[in-house]
């Protein structure tokens, strides 16, 4: 019982990185800080693109954070942070710290939700072989 306790609080730490990294950029884009745009065109992102992307995140974590809706929620997210390491790769940003950072999201998305959620352990079995 014990493990399971440590399983759970680890999984919505886990989770809850990825809740306060979002809420972090969602509230910067909604405040439509400079730093935003400044950092958004040499992505090839359109000026004032800002509030749409926050918008698309506020849903995505939304989804996310409702227990029932958790697992398409990381699904969204797993796009999400697919496309964010596409247009790193494309404009050639740093492997480890830009490229991967999307990476490092959905692995806390996915670790906290698969550690939390004995249904999705049971989906997707750890196994020794």
């Amino acid at each position: 019982m014990q493990h399971s306790k440590a399983m759970i609080w680890t999984g919505r730490t886990m989770s809850g990185l990825v809740i306060l990294f979002m809420i972090f950029d969602v509230t910067i884009k909604y405040l439509d800080l400079p730093i935003v745009e400044q950092t958004g065109i040499p992505l090839g992102l359109p000026a004032h693109s800002a509030r749409g992307l926050a918008v698309m995140e506020t849903v995505i974590l939304l989804i996310y954070v409702w227990p029932r809706t958790a697992v398409l929620g990381a699904i969204l997210f797993t796009g999400l942070f697919g496309a964010t390491m596409a247009i790193h790769w494309r404009v050639g940003d740093p492997i480890f710290s830009h490229i991967l950072f999307g990476f490092y999201l959905a692995l806390l998305a996915w670790g906290g939700l698969w550690l939390r959620d004995a249904r999705l352990r049971a989906l997707m079995p750890v196994t020794s072989s």
